[in-house]
C-alpha cells in the first residue's frame, strides 16, 4: 500500500466514524497506519493516527504508545514523544527504550542520559541489554569516559555485561574515548564473541597496534571476516608502497571469493573503502571499476571517486564526475564532496567554478562548516582572489581554527603581502591560538617573498623557543629560502650545516634558486651535487644541472650528466601551463605548436618580447596590434 492510498483509506474511515466504530477501528489497523507513517516518513499520517488513537481511547495501550513514541522520534519531536510516554502508567522497559532511543536519534544526548538515570531510579522497569548498549553508544559518541564507565558498572551490577551486544557496545565506547586497554579487557572477559566483537577490536587497534595480527587471530578462532572487517583492514593498504597495494588486492579477492561484493548493491561502505584504497595507491582506473559496480551509489561513493581523481591530479575527470553526480544521478553533494572538489578548481585556476561551489554551500547553509571555509580560503588565495579569501575568513558565521589562520597567512605570503601576514600572525597569537608547523611555514614563506629577513628569523626563533615547535625540513627550507633570497648565501649555507634535521631536497632546491638569482655559480654547483645525490630518480635535477654546466661551457660535465640520466632510464615530463577562458581550458607545452591559434599566439609573444626589450617603433605597434 502506498502513502496516497493509505491516506485515502484513512480519510474514508475517519469520515464514516458515526456508522462504524468496531470493525475498522481495531488497534491492528491503527498499528498498520503508524508503521506506515514510520516507513514512509510521513509526519501528517503519524499525527492523524495519533488523533484516532485519542478518539478511541487507546492512548494507554503500551504497544500503540511505543509506536507513537518511535514515530515522533523519527521526525525529531522528542517533546511529543515525552507527552505520549507520560500518559502511560505503568511504564515498561520498551516504553523507556523507545523514549531514550528517540532522544538519541534527535542528538539530545543530555536528555537521554537524564532519562536513563530516571529509569534506573524507577521501580516499574529495569534497563535491559538494549538500554545498556544504547547508552554505551551515546557515551562513545560524546566522548564521555566517566559516563561510559558508569554505564559499564551499572551493566555489571544488573548482570548484562556478559551479553555480547552490550559488551560490543562497551568496547566501541572505550575505543572512541581513547581507552583501548579497557576495550581489550572487556573483550578478554567476554564468554562468547561474535564477528562484531572482533570487528570492534580490529577497528580500535589502529594501524600501528597490531590490526593485521588481530584479524589473523579472528580467523584462527573459526570466524570469517565480513565486510566491516575488510573495510577496516583496507585502511592499512594503499599509498606508494607496492606491497601495500598487493595486500589490498588480496583483500579484494577475498571479497569476491566469499561473495561480499554482492553487498555492493545495498551497502556501499565496502565499495567506498575499495575505491579509496585503489585511489590512494594511484590506481584510479581500478577504483573506477569498483565504483561502476556499486549499484546504489550514494553521496559517499561519488565523493570517494571524485576525491580519488582530484588527489591523483586528474582534475578534469573529477569535475566531470562531480557534475554527473548531480545531473545524471540526482545526488546532492555534502560538505565533504565540496571540500574534495575544490582543489580541482585550484589546479585549473577556476575561480568561476570555485565561486559556484561557494554559492551552492551558502544556499544549502553549509558555509558555517570550518573545514569547508578553510578549503574556500585556500581556493580563493590560490586562484588569485585574495579579497574573496579575506571575506570568507572575516565571516563570523564559522569558528576559526588554526588551519583557518594558517590558510589566510599562507595566502598573504603567496601574494607577496608579507607585512600583512605578520600582522595576522601576531593577531592569532594574541587570541591565544597556538601556531603549528604549517602556520610557521606560511609566515616564513611570506617573509621570504617580501624580503623581511629579520622578521622571519624572529618568527623562527619564537616558534622554536616559546612554542616548542621542533624545526622540520619544511621550516628549515623556508629559513634557507629567506636568507638566500636576500643575498646572504653564505649565512644560508652555514644554517644548513647547523640544521637540527637532515637537509632534504627542498632545502638544497631553495639554495639553487637563490644562487641562480644572485649569480653565485660555486654555490649553485654545490647545491646541484646534493640534489642529485638526494634525488637520483628526479630527471629535473639532471636537466637543470646539465643546463647550468652548459652555460659554463663545461661540456665534459654536461655529457657525464646526460649519460647518468640515460643510464637510469630517466625522461623528464615536459612542463605544461594552462588557462581557462569562457569555461574552456587551453593547455600549452614548451615550443607547443598544436593549438589552433598557434600563429596568433607566437605573433603576440614576439610583440611582447619587443615591449619588454624597450618601446617598439610605431610600425611594430601597428603590425602587432592589427
Amino acid at each position: 500500500m502506498n502513502l496516497f492510498s493509505a491516506r485515502k483509506i484513512f480519510t474514508l474511515i475517519t469520515s464514516r466514524n458515526y456508522t462504524c466504530t468496531t470493525a475498522l477501528h481495531q488497534p491492528p489497523n491503527l498499528h498498520h497506519f503508524l508503521q506506515l507513517s514510520i516507513t514512509q516518513r510521513s509526519l501528517p499520517l503519524a499525527q492523524q493516527s495519533h488523533a484516532r488513537v485519542l478518539t478511541h481511547g487507546l492512548q494507554r495501550n503500551p504497544f500503540t504508545a511505543t509506536k507513537l513514541i518511535s514515530a515522533y522520534a523519527l521526525f525529531n519531536h522528542p517533546t511529543k514523544s515525552r507527552l505520549v510516554f507520560d500518559s502511560i502508567e505503568p511504564k515498561n522497559v520498551y516504553l523507556w527504550n523507545s523514549l531514550i532511543n528517540g532522544h538519541v536519534k534527535a542528538c539530545v544526548y543530555n536528555e537521554a542520559f537524564k532519562l536513563f538515570v530516571e529509569m534506573c531510579c524507577c521501580c516499574d522497569a529495569l534497563p535491559d541489554e538494549y538500554t545498556f548498549s544504547t547508552m554505551a553508544k551515546v557515551s562513545g559518541e560524546v566522548g564521555d569516559l566517566v559516563a561510559g564507565k558508569w554505564v559499564h558498572g551499572k551493566s555489571v551490577r544488573v548482570g548484562f555485561v556478559t551479553d555480547t551486544v552490550v559488551a560490543n557496545s562497551l568496547m566501541s565506547m572505550y575505543c572512541k574515548c581513547g581507552e583501548f586497554g579497557e576495550c581489550r579487557k572487556v573483550f578478554d572477559e567476554m564468554p562468547e564473541r561474535n564477528v562484531g566483537s572482533w570487528n570492534v577490536l580490529i577497528a580500535g587497534c589502529g594501524f600501528d597496534n597490531g590490526m593485521l595480527e588481530t584479524a589473523e587471530c579472528m580467523m584462527r578462532s573459526g570466524l570469517k571476516p565480513d565486510g566491516f572487517t575488510v573495510s577496516s583492514l583496507l585502511g592499512l593498504c594503499g599509498g606508494e608502497d607496492v606491497g601495500e597495494l598487493g595486500y589490498g588486492r588480496e583483500l579484494h579477492c577475498y571479497v569476491v571469493k566469499y561473495g561480499l561484493d554482492l553487498d555492493l548493491g545495498s551497502d556501499v561502505h565496502l565499495g567506498c573503502c575499495l575505491v579509496d584504497m585503489y585511489c590512494r595507491s594511484g590506481r584510479v582506473d581500478l577504483g573506477r571499476r569498483v565504483f561502476e559496480r556499486i549499484k546504489c551509489r550514494n553521496v559517499y561513493a561519488w565523493t570517494a571517486m571524485v576525491n580519488g581523481y582530484v588527489q591523483n591530479g586528474a582534475s578534469d575527470e573529477g569535475l566531470i564526475l562531480f557534475w554527473k553526480m548531480q545531473v545524471e544521478d540526482g545526488v546532492e553533494p555534502n560538505r565533504v564532496s565540496l571540500v574534495s572538489v575544490l582543489p580541482a578548481c585550484i589546479s585549473h585556476a577556476g575561480l568561476t567554478g570555485g565561486k559556484q561551489i561557494h554559492g551552492f554551500a551558502i544556499r544549502k547553509e553549509m558555509n558555517h562548516d570550518v573545514s569547508l571555509c578553510n578549503a574556500l580560503i585556500d581556493m580563493y588565495c590560490k586562484c588569485g582572489s585574495l579579497d574573496f579569501a579575506r571575506r570568507v575568513f572575516e565571516d563570523d558565521s564559522f569558528c576559526k581554527d588554526a588551519i583557518s589562520w594558517s590558510s589566510m597567512i599562507s595566502g598573504y605570503g603567496l601574494h607577496g603581502r608579507g607585512e600583512e601576514a605578520i600582522v595576522l600572525y601576531n593577531k592569532m597569537l594574541q587570541l591565544g591560538i597556538k601556531p603549528d608547523m604549517i602556520t610557521i611555514v606560511g609566515v616564513l614563506s611570506a617573509c621570504g617573498r617580501s624580503g623581511l629577513v629579520n622578521e622571519g628569523l624572529s618568527v623562527y626563533s619564537s616558534a622554536t623557543t616559546d612554542y616548542g615547535i621542533k624545526p622540520t625540513v619544511e621550516i628549515c627550507a623556508c629559513v634557507v629560502d629567506l636568507l638566500s633570497r636576500s643575498g646572504e648565501l653564505d649565512r644560508a649555507l652555514n644554517f644548513i650545516k647547523m640544521m637540527p634535521v637532515e637537509p632534504g631536497p627542498s632545502v638544497w632546491g631553495a639554495l639553487v634558486t637563490a644562487s641562480v638569482l644572485h649569480g653565485n655559480r660555486d654555490m649553485q654547483d654545490l647545491a646541484y651535487k646534493f640534489l642529485i645525490q638526494l634525488e637520483p630518480e628526479n630527471p629535473s635535477n639532471y636537466i637543470s644541472a646539465s643546463n647550468f654546466h652548459a652555460s659554463s661551457r663545461r661540456w665534459d660535465v654536461v655529457a657525464e650528466t646526460r649519460t647518468m640520466m640515460k643510464d637510469r632510464g630517466l625522461k623528464k615530463t615536459p612542463g605544461c601551463s594552462w588557462i581557462s577562458i569562457t569555461g574552456k581550458t587551453h593547455s600549452f607545452y614548451v615550443a607547443d605548436k598544436v593549438h589552433p591559434c598557434c600563429d596568433s599566439i607566437y605573433e603576440m609573444l614576439d610583440y611582447l618580447i619587443l615591449v619588454m626589450k624597450g618601446a617598439p617603433d610605431s610600425n611594430d605597434l601597428v603590425e602587432y596590434s592589427a
